[in-house]
């Protein structure tokens, strides 16, 4: 899978960086993501966070993570839709943007470490990206259930 990472706050280690797109490719490998695969990461602050939030959510208050998934159609949109021998361009997932200061300060609310913390953003994120949401509760049993499997097998546990 393809990673285009973007860090607007250059206050990432470039050991962050390795340690979030291994746990990326991994979880890719996990739900069996095709290795033609393409995704975005921006990481950024409070403040720009808070802008996409307010803009695309409606919600004037920063947050964590924030998924745009390019194969979701939304209101009024019409698919995109190639015969399958025509597949000409990578599979792209879409965009994930996560604040590094919200992933601090929730490590420190939640007792463990700021790698712990980023990593399971990204992976929720990326769970997003594939199709998984959190807003029945089935739903977000299944979601929360896979995001808890990768990344025990990963090893990075709370």
């Amino acid at each position: 899978m393809d990673i285009t990472f973007i860090d607007e706050t250059t206050k990432l280690s470039a050991d962050n960086l390795k340690e979030v797109e291994n746990l990326l490719q991994f979880a890719a490998d996990f739900l069996k993501i095709s290795e033609d695969t393409e995704l975005s990461v921006t990481f950024m602050d409070n403040a720009g966070i808070q802008v996409i939030n307010r803009d695309y959510r409606g919600k004037d208050v920063p947050t964590d993570v924030i998924s745009f998934a390019l194969e979701e159609e939304g209101e009024d949109e019409l698919p995109i839709i190639f015969d399958e021998d025509e597949e000409i361009f990578p599979r792209n997932l879409g965009d994930l943007m996560i604040s590094t200061e919200r992933a601090a300060e929730q490590a420190e609310e939640y007792g463990h470490t700021f790698e712990r913390e980023l990593g399971f953003l990204a992976v929720h994120g990326f769970l997003h990206l594939n199709g998984y949401d959190h807003m029945e509760p089935e739903d977000e049993k299944e979601m929360f259930g896979l995001q808890k499997e990768i990344l025990d097998a990963y090893g990075l546990k709370r």
